[in-house]
């Protein structure tokens, strides 16, 4: 559509204002004198009655038609700006402002709707995250409420002297503290989750080796992996794997894909830990033996409090943050992290994270 500048509609209209009145004037003339040429001896005052009239009644029609198009070019569009904005206001997001011929207005439509799709999106982000919102209350109610509920009813057993024996009394404590180091395990993914989403806390980045922060990892995971039999193999290449990062939030991003990996991975099975460089990039991977992601689980696995059974039972998973949390904070340090089904079997992690140049 051909628009013009509402600096050239005022002229357009000043002009036509100034000439319709004359032109009508000059047709009246001649109509009645036969002549266009004034203060002529055919001109007198009964003959310049006629005139006048029709330059009055040009005059009024320059401003009726002036009228009509400020109506349908200015104030129509700003009327229907006004409308959409209190439609909006309402919730009504598909809302489409026609095109107007003034320049000034279309650029301002067209910045209307800009920012119409910009509400809207911002709308429907809001609604995601007050879903979200709800889903995690509801998930740590329950994953909190299932140690709490188990710890008080042992306490009570002992209180009532139901623990009437050493070996009883030993299998109840020993209960009560497995379910508060899960309660501390919780407490602790949900902080470390709530810094690295909500709080954007300011990264202690230091110089460190990454390979050393893996090797650390693997040193506290090693119980773990006593415990249910499996063996945990490194494989480290010799290069200088120096980046600059949070070495607190690494190792807890490290833990928790190596958790992940033994909380899948069958007695007997294996875990692989491997660390590279590939150009600018320190590389990194964390593959078991288990049996992989679902399908659904391979879209989903980063999803806060996601977990690929949904009973949500604490002794078959965590609470669906350690993902989430590992990613991140990876992100956090400009790197990415993935998940993949190994062509052998099991599942695969894999990450990479922007080296520093480390000489001098």
């Amino acid at each position: 559509m051909r628009t013009v500048r509402i600096r050239t509609f005022t002229l357009s209209s000043l002009y036509l204002i100034l000439t319709l009145p004359w032109l009508f004037y000059v047709a009246a003339h001649f109509a009645v004198t036969g002549t266009v040429r004034f203060g002529s001896n055919h001109s007198s005052g009964d003959s310049m009655i006629v005139p006048i009239i029709a330059a009055v009644a040009g005059l009024l029609l320059a401003f009726a038609m002036v009228g009509v198009a400020m109506r349908r070019r200015l104030l129509h569009p700003l009327e229907q700006m006004s409308a959409a904005a209190r439609q909006i206001a309402g919730g009504e997001w598909g809302l489409q402002l026609p095109r107007s011929k003034i320049k000034e207005i279309d650029e301002v439509r067209d910045s209307f709707n800009v920012m119409a799709k910009g509400l809207q999106a911002s709308n429907e982000k809001q609604v995601e995250l007050e879903a979200e919102r709800r889903f995690v209350i509801a998930a740590v109610a329950h994953d909190l409420r299932t140690p709490l509920f188990a710890l008080r009813g042992y306490l009570d057993g002992m209180e009532q002297g139901i623990a009437n024996s050493p070996e009883k009394l030993a299998k109840y404590l020993a209960v009560c503290k497995e379910k508060s180091v899960q309660l501390d395990m919780l407490v602790e993914d949900l902080f470390t989750f709530t810094k690295v989403e909500y709080m954007e806390a300011e990264l202690q980045c230091q110089k460190i080796d990454f390979k050393h922060i893996l090797q650390k990892s693997v040193e506290s995971f090693s119980p773990l992996a006593r415990e249910k039999h499996l063996s945990v193999i490194t494989n480290f290449v010799e290069c200088d794997a120096t980046i600059a990062g949070d070495a607190h939030l690494l190792e807890r991003a490290m833990n928790n894909l190596l958790d992940n990996a033994a909380r899948h991975t069958p007695a007997q099975g294996q875990i692989v830990v491997q660390c590279g460089k590939e150009g600018g990039r320190i590389t990194f991977s964390i593959q078991d033996t288990g049996p992989g992601f679902s399908s659904e689980g391979l879209h989903r696995a980063f999803e806060p409090l996601y977990r690929g059974e949904e009973s949500r039972n604490r002794t078959t998973g965590g609470a669906g943050l350690g993902l989430t949390i590992a990613r991140r904070v990876i992100r956090r340090h400009g790197g990415e992290l993935a998940v993949e089904n190994h062509s052998d079997g099991g599942s695969r992690i894999s990450g990479w994270i922007a080296a520093i140049n480390n000489e001098g």
